[in-house]
């Protein structure tokens, strides 16, 4: 026989469950996925500070970059090269950094992780031309053989740190292979169009700009046609990062080029 129970001791019984529930201190809905979440973030962040302290090491390991104008030097005397005057001529600097670097005046660690993608790309589309890398990584690889591995991307850091935008742009432009036997600007120059680069104009610097990434390929002298379709992009980029009107581009790609 169910017995009622009285109203002051159900109030008391009721009070007694209310004073042991916060005593067992249970845990906040979603607590649980935040410490778990701190936990990740703290393991990558470890994993984080490991790679970057293993990668400053590996870069103090690789050769100095020092000597990197006397190397560009020996390019040049090896192949009966010209040495160009400093700072490098504007048309033709701009074209190239348009065309084959858009990060190349950026903080030099965002460079480092354009060139990294690029390297990415370089490895998963091996049957590919993945467009080229940094400027700085193209100057590692010309001056110290390094092609496609974690030493070039090392060297272009070193290279970076150690010399400005107008050195590297400088010795970029002097060391490498025009085509047609022209090593350096002053001999693509004066070999295709029978001027120096400072003379160039926007046609003839978006022309040359465009060449280091193929020689052979964009050979203006047997493969026209491939040539000036290089051209065309290397002005549409000029005109994307503001160095040109689509006027001016439009104006400069029907420009004869003058060839010799």
């Amino acid at each position: 026989m169910n017995r009622l129970v009285p109203a002051k001791w159900a109030r008391a019984s009721a009070q007694e469950n209310a004073e042991v529930i916060p005593r067992l201190h249970l845990p906040a809905p979603g607590a649980k996925l935040r410490r778990r979440l701190a936990r990740a973030a703290a393991a990558v962040l470890a994993l984080f500070v490991v790679v970057v302290a293993a990668s400053i090491v590996y870069v103090l390991t690789l050769p100095g970059v020092g000597g990197a104008q006397a190397r560009v030097d020996d390019i040049l005397a090896l192949h009966h090269g010209v040495a160009a005057a400093t700072p490098p001529p504007r048309k033709l600097s701009t074209a190239l950094v348009d065309v084959e670097d858009e990060h190349f005046y950026s903080n030099v660690f965002v460079n480092v992780l354009d060139g990294a993608g690029r390297a990415a790309v370089a490895a998963l589309q091996t049957s590919q031309d993945p467009g080229g890398s940094t400027i700085p990584q193209q100057l590692a690889k010309q001056l110290y053989g390094e092609r496609g591995t974690l030493a070039e991307i090392g060297l272009a850091i070193k290279l970076s740190l150690r010399y400005s935008h107008t050195e590297i742009l400088s010795m970029y432009l002097n060391a490498v292979y025009y085509g047609n036997g022209y090593w350096g600007d002053v001999a693509a120059a004066r070999g295709y169009f029978g001027k120096d680069p400072q003379a160039l104009d926007w046609g003839q610097a978006a022309l040359l700009a465009g060449l280091p990434q193929a020689p052979s390929a964009y050979d203006p002298l047997v493969h026209y046609a491939l040539a000036k379709a290089r051209q065309r992009h290397a002005l549409d980029q000029l005109v994307v990062n503001h160095a040109l009107t689509e006027a001016q581009a439009d104006a400069a790609y029907r420009q004869p080029l003058g060839l010799r």
